[in-house]
């Protein structure tokens, strides 16, 4: 078994707070499925605002500030036996109901010092 991340974009157009609640729902629902069978490790939805550092000099700007579709707004680690099946499993995320993206990434072991 390997672990994954599952990086979420996107998806967030629900109108009312009922629609909001009612969503939530679905992904607390699909976390307690993977959770169950024994797949998902850990995961947080993203505040919306944050810092970016870049370059040598190390410079601070306020964000990000991209376009709402683009924005990672939350993770998850889960364990799976191989990429393939991680993706099938990424395929239950309530995000595809609102035309959201999951990117799928195998975290890479390293060794500990």
């Amino acid at each position: 078994m390997s672990d994954f991340m599952y990086l979420f974009r996107g998806g967030m157009n629900q109108s009312s707070p009922e629609e909001m609640q009612k969503n939530m729902q679905k992904w607390m629902g699909w976390m307690k499925e993977l959770s169950a069978k024994g797949h998902f490790k850990a995961g947080e939805p993203l505040e919306a605002g944050g810092r970016t550092l870049k370059g040598k000099n190390k410079v601070v700007t306020d964000g990000p500030f991209t376009e709402s579709k683009d924005l990672v707004g939350g993770y998850l680690v889960v364990t799976a036996g191989s990429l393939d099946q991680a993706t099938e499993l990424a395929k239950g995320c309530p995000i595809f109901e609102y035309d959201g993206t999951v990117e799928v990434r195998p975290l890479m072991l390293m060794q500990q010092p």
